[in-house]
């Protein structure tokens, strides 16, 4: 989906407890086992359990010094600098200055941590909700699913210059890798690959869709996108699969694209799987 976590991948997690996003803290290898005889996997699952701790109690808390955050833990400073420079790392935090009120003493302030904007959003939040509650003020007031579509459309047009300047710049037989690369550019993990024979074509794969749980219960969203796919790459294309109905990839098929290829209206594009 466009104006785009497959699903969370932390969903189902204890909000209180665990970052919505895991991948925040990076695995090692295949397990092995350490000279005590520890896999080195179990290892590394502590590791982010201590690191999701330390996220965690920045958000309750606010920008935190090391010496805060190894108090409330129950951890060593050492302990502490250790997780904060792998958030870090990982873009989740950010040493900054504390903020002094009042007069300054004398000294350089303390160093603390604030999360980032990526770090805030590693967290659950309640947009899905607030989406969906919108949606179905606008089907009640408005016209129903006529209007959630009508919505849908205008979402996608409000974002389509960049994807309509990528693909236009591209190729015909090269359009549909355009595209994907204009989607990634927006988050969306968006690969282009050919079609398995005996079909003529290509396979616009989408494996990030950050509107999935609220496309499950408004599948115009999925609809609108199909069509401005057709229109965008001047062909009929088809929705195989779709993470908002439980599949692992958002799927297209697009036919081979060619100089000759007459431009699909929107209401030929294909429907998605009900």
């Amino acid at each position: 989906m466009t104006q785009g976590t497959t699903r969370r991948p932390g969903r189902g997690l204890p909000v209180s407890e665990e970052l919505r996003n895991n991948g925040v803290v990076k695995n090692v290898g295949a397990a092995q086992e350490t000279p005590s005889g520890t896999p080195q996997e179990e290892l590394a699952t502590g590791e982010r359990s201590t690191r999701n701790r330390v996220a965690r109690s920045i958000l309750d808390h606010g920008p935190s010094t090391v010496a805060e955050l190894a108090g409330r833990l129950g951890l060593t400073q050492a302990a502490v600098r250790r997780h904060l420079d792998a958030l870090a790392a990982d873009d989740v935090v950010e040493a900054r200055e504390q903020r002094v009120y009042g007069t300054r003493t004398r000294g350089r302030p303390a160093k603390v941590f604030a999360l980032t904007d990526c770090g805030r959003d590693a967290f659950d939040q309640s947009y899905d909700t607030l989406a969906v509650d919108a949606l179905r003020w606008i089907a009640a007031r408005e016209g129903g699913d006529q209007a959630v579509a009508a919505f849908a459309r205008a979402r996608i047009r409000a974002h389509a210059s960049a994807y309509r300047k990528a693909v236009e710049a591209a190729a015909p037989e090269q359009r549909t890798e355009a595209l994907a690369k204009a989607l990634s550019t927006d988050g969306y993990a968006a690969t282009a690959r050919s079609a398995p024979h005996p079909q003529q074509g290509q396979q616009l794969c989408q494996h990030h869709c950050p509107v999935a749980h609220v496309a499950e219960q408004f599948p115009q969203l999925c609809e609108a996108e199909t069509e401005f796919f057709a229109e965008l790459l001047g062909t009929h294309v088809q929705r195989l699969a779709t993470i908002a109905h439980g599949d692992g990839v958002c799927t297209t098929f697009i036919p081979q694209i060619s100089k000759t290829t007459t431009k699909a209206s929107a209401s030929t594009a294909g429907r998605n799987p009900a």
